[in-house]
């Protein structure tokens, strides 16, 4: 079996009629498990106090918020390579995810920041880039929106998604890049000084995994009605030409 077979929409459907019911299942599960495992069986911080649990809404979405792009990155890839429509509107389905998710690591990282920086926002590498990663989210869906033609906007909006990567890659190790700023460094990193005790490290991963089974579970609702809407729009001209 090749992964290309899942470039056929008729198979792509089938597949994700099935998974779907599934994957939303362990989303909810995992979701909600982390989150109450985090708020409400966790200490508080002997330094941030309870603000410390933001993290388990924070670090899932901005991680999302990066890992979305690059999956519209791959996406957009496969279309200018081989011309797969169904990849093409994997990425343009997941573009709204994947700004709510950076609007979420925006918001709660404002509020994160205040009590622990004195502020609700620095003008920090780690998080300019964060904001214009948003800006290319809405760039990325407005440009789908302005042009007509389907393949046109595809071939754009790919070429869009290659240069905004470099954002969503600044975004998540602008703390390797830059010394200076506010933003600490990763919650889970290898450094023992840097990476989050276990009590707070497990139920993490858990709103982890949450996060992303949620995001491919709306990632499949909405290629799904991609997919239904080309082909309405296919329907609708062919009845225009008859």
């Amino acid at each position: 079996m090749s992964i290309w077979e899942y470039a056929n929409p008729k198979k792509f459907m089938q597949t994700s009629a099935w998974a779907l019911p599934w994957v939303t299942g362990l989303a909810v599960l995992t979701l909600l498990g982390g989150l109450v495992w985090g708020f409400f069986f966790t200490p508080d911080d002997f330094r941030m106090g309870s603000t410390v649990k933001i993290i388990y809404i924070h670090v899932p979405a901005a991680i999302m918020a990066t890992g979305t792009w690059f999956m519209m990155l791959a996406a957009s890839l496969v279309w200018l390579i081989r011309r797969h429509h169904v990849s093409v509107l994997a990425a343009k389905a997941a573009a709204p995810v994947g700004m709510t998710m950076t609007l979420i690591g925006l918001f709660t990282g404002a509020i994160w920041g205040q009590p622990m920086w004195g502020t609700w926002w620095a003008w920090d590498p780690r998080l300019t880039a964060f904001l214009i990663l948003f800006l290319f989210y809405l760039g990325y869906m407005a440009l789908w929106e302005a042009i007509e033609n389907p393949d046109t906007a595809a071939d754009l909006t790919s070429v869009l998604c290659l240069v905004g990567s470099v954002f969503a890659v600044i975004s998540r190790y602008a703390v390797l890049f830059w010394n200076q700023g506010l933003h600490q460094g990763s919650s889970l990193s290898m450094d023992q000084e840097e990476h989050v005790a276990d009590v707070y490290a497990w139920p993490l991963w858990t709103a982890i995994v949450g996060f992303g089974l949620l995001f491919v579970s709306l990632l499949l609702i909405r290629t799904r009605t991609e997919i239904r809407a080309r082909r309405l729009r296919a329907l609708e001209a062919r009845e225009r030409m008859a």
